[in-house]
Parts: structure tokens; sequence; C-alpha cells
């Protein structure tokens, strides 16, 4: 029986405390039955209070890293999580252009969830102008689509005019995830596929252990695009995979606390 079910590149920051970033995308595609490789931006320090330091990559590492990947694996889908610096946004959008990345779903992680910032306006720049245009998903928070877009998102309706807006920078489709609203029982995400509106409402699962829910989010839905999914269907597919984490989440610190990231979805089997 085959192993795997695709090849998938995860292009971010490594986080010490092993519940976001790049150790977050391998566990959740070792979850998934996806070969995981990495193409590591920057190196953070961090546990489950706070992020102490951040050191960057130089951008020609990051460049040497992507092509010495994609000169020699055949990569179904890649996603693209911390890009902090402008340098390195041009030389990851290059490098995307130069290998004719396929599958690009990007997670614009600009705050860390103990406050700590991960992207400054001059970033925020670049990444809108070079790629965005080349994604083929992008994935941002309330507060990322609020920067993003330009506006207050308040509500679904918010949510929804948040997407439209971002969708006009170049990506074929985006995901603006409702956790951040307010909901007493339920979480709204909203997807829009090339304007058309798709609207996900689940019950709000109650746990203060959510490090890591963007980056094991975007990894999962890259995951299953490399497995050969169409988009809508991948990202029910994430979703769900995102749920069974959260429910299985845990502490292991002395902060908020990651997903349990080795769950068994039911489409995977034993």
């Amino acid at each position: 029986m085959k192993l795997y079910r695709g090849n998938a590149v995860s292009i971010a920051g490594s986080d010490s405390g092993g519940g976001a970033g790049i150790q977050a995308d391998l566990k959740t595609w070792a979850a998934l039955k996806i070969f995981g490789m990495t193409a590591i931006t920057a190196v953070t320090a961090q546990n489950s209070t706070a992020v102490s330091a951040i050191w960057n990559v130089p951008p020609e590492m990051v460049r040497a890293q992507m092509d010495a990947l994609w000169s020699d694996f055949t990569v179904n889908a890649a996603k693209i999580g911390m890009v902090s610096c402008p340098e390195t946004i041009h030389e990851v959008a290059e490098g995307v252009r130069r290998w004719s990345v396929k599958n690009l779903v990007i997670d614009p992680v600009m705050i860390s969830q103990s406050g700590f910032t991960l992207m400054e306006d001059e970033g925020v720049a670049v990444l809108t102008e070079e790629l965005l245009p080349l994604a083929l998903l992008v994935t941002p928070n309330v507060p990322e689509a609020e920067r993003l877009a330009s506006m207050a998102v308040k509500d679904q309706g918010d949510m929804e005019k948040a997407a439209l807006a971002i969708g006009k920078m170049g990506p074929q489709a985006v995901l603006v995830k409702g956790g951040h609203l307010p909901g007493e029982t339920t979480v709204t995400d909203v997807l829009s596929i090339g304007g058309e509106i798709t609207v996900f409402t689940d019950p709000r699962i109650f746990t203060e252990d959510t490090h890591g829910t963007g980056c094991t989010l975007s990894a999962a839905i890259t995951g299953e695009l490399a497995a050969g999914l169409p988009l809508l269907e991948a990202v029910r597919r994430g979703r769900e995979y995102l749920r069974m984490g959260l429910e299985g989440s845990f502490r292991p610190g002395r902060g908020w606390g990651p997903l349990g990231h080795a769950v068994c979805p039911p489409w995977i089997g034993k």
C-alpha cells in the first residue's frame, strides 16, 4: 500500500515550542499521510508564554532551500507561513514564479498568539503586491483580514466583504477565519472562490489551548490539495482536521497549549 498521499512544502518559520510554524505543518502532514518538506524563513525562540527572539534566515538561504527542493522533488502543493521581512518576501515570490509553484496556500502570519508583531507594515505591502497574486488560497484570521482589507470586521457580513476585497488583490480564493469574533456557541468561516461565497458554521470548541490553529488549518488544506482534492473539499477536510486537533488540545507548558496533531481523520484510516 502506498504510504504517502502526496508531497508538500512549508515555507515558514520554526517554532521552538513545537505548536506552530514548521513544526505544526510537519505534524499535520504526518497525520494526513503527506510527505512534508521545508524551507525555513526564520528561527524563533518561544515557549507557551511568549516569543522572546526571532532570527530571520538570510534571503539567499531561503532561495537555496527552495531551489534544492523544487529542482529535485515533485511538489504537489505548498504553503507560506511566517515571512516577516520584505527581502524574504521578495525572494520567496521570485522562487514561486521561478518554479511555477502550484496549489499555493498563504497563511499571512502577522501577530503571534502572545501579541508579538511578526510582520511590519512594509512587509504587509510587499506581501500584498508580490505574493497574494500568486496564491490559490489566502487564509487570514479576522485581525489579518482587517489589516489586508483596511476595514473593520465585526460580523459575518464584514467577513464576506473582506474576503471579496482581498480577492481583488489577486488570489484565486480567500478563507476568512472567524474564530476571533465573539460567539457563545458557534464559529463561522467565510470562503470566497472567485467571488462565490461559501459559509461554514460549526459549534464552538471551548478550549484556551489554541496555539498553532492558523498554521494547522492552512497546512491541512495544503495537505489535502497535495493529495489531489479540489479546493472546496480540501477546505472542508482541513477544517474537520482542525476541529479534531482542537478537541485533542493539551497544555504541556505554563501558557497556551497546542492542538493535538496526532489525531486520525476518518478519511485516512488506520
